[in-house]
């Protein structure tokens, strides 16, 4: 019997270290993170928790994981998991303990970047308002009141994935946490202060016993107790502050982050490859790309200023969780490559050989006779043919081939031949959706009143800063005025004046006696702004009425946190003298009347409050508006077209889907759709959509949704037609690729004991999951040309639909060989392709 007992008592023993998983071990040295005795080569990806549901976090790491990804990246929110002081919040979208579990489900590992500082475009850089308003207090310096805070909520996340054993030696996935972020780009402005509070946070850190190691980023005085690492579009050339620290990459750039009034920036993959390449060929041993997954800044969580809600990032998952060809498949393929060098990369460091002009190679050997290679032409213009252990290889400009065994290439960052979709977004023309339009839904509207409209106001004798009066609960600030003309029995019409109001942002409407007759705004680089307009006032009193808006709080730059906002002058001039409002009584109220009244709420949905009505306005400035509608059939995620509207925000059953601004357009020039992937990147070098919005297309989650009518309420600050306004979800999309008969095999079917000229390339295409490939809508092998959408028949052309359907219709993936034998040779001698075109759907 006891015997039995003590079985029973080991097998739960068993069980409960399996559940947990086994206790890891994470330590460093000069060439990588050592897990378990073991150097590894790491690929990572962020991934935000709140900026998608918990209901999509799975597939979401699923399809991280399938693209090559070992570690899961994501920041620490603090101004949502603390948003009054001492009072913690980790539910729903912020439920940080469900994301961490959820990654290790998966099998991937986490490094969880706490801060608390985050910057990521997100509202105030992730610190809480209330933060700012702690007498004397300074924020990343040496001060005290400052560091007891940080060191409370950095304690208090650390205890938390403690208690729930989610660090690795407690057998969960975190293997790095990191401090901090990003200070040494903003270290300067805090002089010797700065070097200290550097030298506290590392500290700090190490002294909660994590057992895993901590990263500074960006940070090139980062202690001796932390990892420095590198944060950019390229950081090949960067090198760790001591010799005892691996060369690591926490922000690897895959595109760039929207803002409203400009274009939308992308980063051809080739680049992106090419930098990751030359990360691993010159000795980096760990990279992350931000962001793998982009997601959605829901509600006011955007930064600033005037960060759009979509923050899709151009990454491999786009914003609505769909997989972004060919950005995910070229990288999975090169993590592939990379992962079958690993063995060498980490054993020793790298012998540099020269091969010309801009012309290079790492050669990593574990032998004499056996080594890796990296083949580089880092010239930003001329291919190349290069001759490496007495063989010659072809190196197009700006690209890295690897040969995982010195012989053989087997990946090429230029030369994609990973699948590929046409059109540019998830719901474009391309795709097939389904839309629900709203045309004839019935809607409900209420006029907001301009000005002080209840008993919330408020008087001071000078104009108040916008943040410090609003405290971040509303993006409104009313200000409110009088001014009074002087009565002539003789001159009886309206007295002409120059109405200037100056304003640190980001965007105002003045109305003179309940009348608009001005909208100014900034835009992100630059928030500041001054209306200038002619305005006519009547004999006697005249009310002014000024709506302050905030897009955002600042998130970024030294002293970022006191940053200010709205109104800073108001000047009447005429002809002969100006007067200065500046110093005048102005009455104030913090927020829309609709916002008191809780409009966006469900519970309001049939209040008496709404106007009922056949001619609901339209273009019309301060109004909300409210509508029930069925959401488009399916279970995949569905986008809003909020294109007819002007500037607003908008919710779904009450859930806040974000502020919105369709009429604020991009500059018209500066864009190109075929930008040269080759020289380095920035943010500006690759642009689309000039002359549009930045965003009409705006997220709504499936599992927002309900059976039947769903509410859908918008407030509208400039004017728009709600009418127009739509909601699709995507049921289909178009894929191809382009293979030749010269291109390596696929990287997976590459084995260090085959022989390589058995191993063919191969077409291959795969639907979402979920989905099949229903039709073959081109198939050509010999010189196609053209690209996804726009193929066209060669001068030398084989009809190859028959065997291509036949191999993939009614299957979820397929994979053609290139041979001869399977496909046959329309003109013997010359280099053949093959060029698919296929649908996949629901």
């Amino acid at each position: 019997m006891e015997s039995k007992k003590l079985l029973l008592v080991i097998i739960l023993s068993m069980l409960l270290v399996f559940e947990k998983g086994a206790s890891t071990t994470v330590t460093y040295d000069h060439k990588a993170l050592v897990i378990d005795g073991k150097r590894r080569i790491l690929q990572s990806g962020s991934i935000h928790y709140p900026r998608t549901t918990p209901e999509i976090w799975p597939e979401i790491i699923r399809k991280a994981k399938e693209g090559g990804l070992d570690v899961i990246e994501s920041y620490v929110f603090w101004n949502y998991h603390e948003p009054v002081k001492g009072e913690y919040y980790f539910e729903g979208r912020f439920d940080l303990v469900r994301f961490v579990k959820t990654v290790q489900e998966a099998g991937l590992y986490v490094h969880l970047r706490i801060g608390p500082y985050a910057c990521a475009e997100w509202n105030y850089g992730g610190f809480p308002m209330w933060l700012h308003f702690i007498p004397g207090i300074q924020f990343r310096t040496t001060n005290e009141l400052f560091k007891n805070e940080m060191k409370l909520f950095l304690a208090k996340i650390v205890n938390l994935m403690k208690d729930e054993n989610l660090f690795a030696t407690q057998g969960g996935p975190i293997i790095l946490a990191q401090v901090e972020n990003e200070y040494g780009n903003v270290e300067w402005a805090y002089g010797v202060s700065g070097e200290l509070y550097v030298k506290w946070a590392a500290e700090t850190a190490v002294s909660l016993n994590t057992t895993v190691p901590w990263v500074m980023c960006a940070q090139e005085d980062a202690p001796d107790s932390v990892i420095n690492t590198c944060n950019g579009f390229y950081c090949d050339r960067f090198t760790p502050n001591s010799l005892s620290k691996p060369k690591m990459w926490t922000e690897n750039y895959v595109g760039w982050f929207l803002a409203f009034g400009y274009p939308v920036p992308y980063r051809p993959v080739e680049d992106l490859a090419f930098a990751v390449a030359r990360f691993f060929e010159t000795g980096g041993t760990f990279q992350n790309y931000y962001m793998y997954f982009g997601g959605t800044n829901f509600g006011r969580t955007a930064g600033g200023p005037l960060v759009a809600t979509s923050y899709d990032y151009d990454a491999p998952i786009d914003e609505y969780g769909f997989i972004s060809q060919p950005k995910w498949g070229h990288l999975r393929d090169l993590h592939k490559a990379i992962k079958h060098c690993e063995e060498y990369l980490v054993n020793a460091d790298p012998i540099h050989l020269s091969l010309g002009l801009k012309l290079e190679a790492h050669v990593y050997y574990k032998s004499s006779n056996d080594c890796a290679a990296f083949l580089a032409n880092y010239g930003n213009s001329s291919d190349a043919n290069v001759t490496f252990n007495g063989k010659s290889y072809f190196l197009p400009a700006w690209s890295v081939s690897i040969l995982p065994d010195c012989k053989n290439v087997i990946f090429n960052t230029a030369k994609v031949v990973s699948q590929k979709t046409t059109g540019s977004t998830a719901f474009t023309h391309n795709a097939v959706t389904i839309e629900n339009s709203l045309e004839s839904d019935p809607w409900g509207w209420y006029q907001e009143k301009v000005g002080i409209a209840n008993n919330h106001s408020f008087a001071s004798p000078r104009l108040l800063e916008q943040i410090n009066t609003t405290k971040d609960t509303s993006d409104f600030l009313w200000y409110t005025t009088s001014i009074n003309v002087e009565e002539n029995t003789k001159k009886r019409k309206a007295k002409e004046l120059q109405l200037m109001v100056g304003s640190l942002g980001h965007a105002a409407l003045v109305f003179v006696n309940k009348k608009p007759v001005g909208f100014g705004y900034g835009n992100h680089d630059d928030a500041s702004f001054v209306l200038s307009k002619k305005i006519h006032l009547k004999q006697g009193n005249n009310t002014v009425d000024i709506l302050s808006m905030m897009v955002g709080l600042q998130n970024y730059g030294p002293w970022f946190d006191i940053s200010g906002a709205g109104v800073f002058s108001v000047i009447f001039s005429d002809l002969k003298n100006s007067k200065n409002f500046s110093s005048t009584e102005w009455i104030y109220q913090v927020g829309l009347e609709g916002e008191y009244l809780g409009l966006d709420k469900v519970s309001l949905a049939n209040s008496s409050l709404w106007i009922q009505g056949s001619s609901v306005p339209i273009h019309q400035s301060l109004i909300w508006y409210k509508t029930s509608f069925s959401p488009p059939e399916g279970r995949g995620p569905v986008s809003l077209n909020l294109s007819s509207m002007g500037k607003g925000q908008a919710w779904v059953n009450g859930q806040h889907i974000g502020r919105y601004w369709s009429s604020y357009r991009s500059p018209s020039t500066g864009c190109s759709d075929n930008c040269d992937y080759r020289g380095a990147y920035d943010s500006w070098k690759c642009l689309k959509k000039c002359g549009q919005p930045a965003q009409v297309l705006y997220h709504v989650p499936r599992s927002w949704l309900k059976p039947g009518k769903n509410l859908l309420v918008l407030h509208e600050e400039l004017g728009g037609d709600p009418s127009k306004i739509s909601f699709s979800t995507r049921s289909g999309q178009t894929i191809c690729a382009h293979v030749a008969e010269i291109d390596p095999p696929p990287v997976d079917t590459w084995k260090t004991d085959k022989d390589q000229t058995s191993q063919v390339p191969s077409l291959r295409l795969n639907c979402e999951q979920g989905w099949t490939i229903t039709a073959v809508n081109f198939a050509s092998f010999g010189i196609p040309t053209g690209d996804c959408g726009a193929f066209i028949e060669g001068s030398c052309h084989l009809d190859v639909l028959s065997i291509v359907h036949q191999g993939c219709v009614g299957k979820s993936g397929c994979s053609i060989p290139i041979t001869m034998a399977k496909l046959g040779d329309p003109c013997p001698g010359v280099q053949k392709s093959l060029a698919v075109e296929a649908f996949c759907s629901v």
